[in-house]
């Protein structure tokens, strides 16, 4: 029985001295990791809407092929846009063409992009408007076929124009596309053209939109 007390006050005196010689030296402080130094990353947001001016969102000559040369490149102004496009929020516009000839075989290819700024909410609208009056163009014997194309953009869509009675064999390829506040047309008109060519082209004007 003495042994038992005699333990039990010998616990209570170093659970005492433990104390004590925490609050002399302080207990170990705990240094922060670099994980926990770290900033927590804020969530970065794109803006919607489109910050680069629309002429800087054209198609420049080293984007194509060397026989190509530029032939006209212009904003546009409001006469050139129908009244249905202001409507629907056009607020500026831009354009440039280009073309390569052969005279010797009587050989033109034209690509020309068209860039217009809409009001954002507005873009959906715009798009289904310009894709029903490609559809509409589809009038005997002129054949508009939907073509396969690699997405581009928010929305996009592809054709095929050709007319059998043309002793030329013009073919045309038209490309709409939103991207942001956006809306472009890309074509690619002439006897001689190229699907391929018109993809990367497309995707190039595609990326100048930031």
């Amino acid at each position: 029985m003495k042994k038992s007390i005699a333990a039990l006050i010998l616990v209570m005196v170093l659970v005492a001295f433990s104390g004590c010689v925490d609050s002399l030296i302080g207990k170990p402080q705990v240094v922060p990791t670099t994980a926990t130094l770290a900033p927590t990353p804020l969530p970065t947001t794109e803006n919607p809407s489109s910050t680069v001016p629309v002429a800087d969102m054209a198609l420049q000559l080293p984007d194509l092929p060397p026989d190509y040369i530029l032939r006209d490149r212009s904003v546009m102004i409001r006469p050139e846009v129908s009244e249905l496009t202001r409507d629907l929020g056009w607020r500026q516009g831009y354009f440039v063409s280009f073309y390569r000839l052969n005279a010797e075989k009587d050989d033109l290819t034209r690509i020309r992009q068209s860039i217009s700024l809409f009001a954002l909410e507005n873009m959906k609208k715009v798009f289904d408007i310009e894709k029903e009056d490609l559809d509409s163009q589809a009038v005997s014997p002129v054949m508009l076929d939907e073509m396969p194309f690699p997405p581009i953009g928010s929305r996009s869509v592809a054709y095929r124009q050709t007319d059998p009675t043309d002793s030329l064999h013009v073919t045309t390829y038209t490309v709409i596309f939103t991207k942001k506040n956006i809306f472009e047309t890309v074509t690619m008109s002439g006897t001689t053209t190229d699907y391929e060519l018109l993809k990367d082209v497309v995707q190039k004007a595609a990326a100048k939109i930031q």
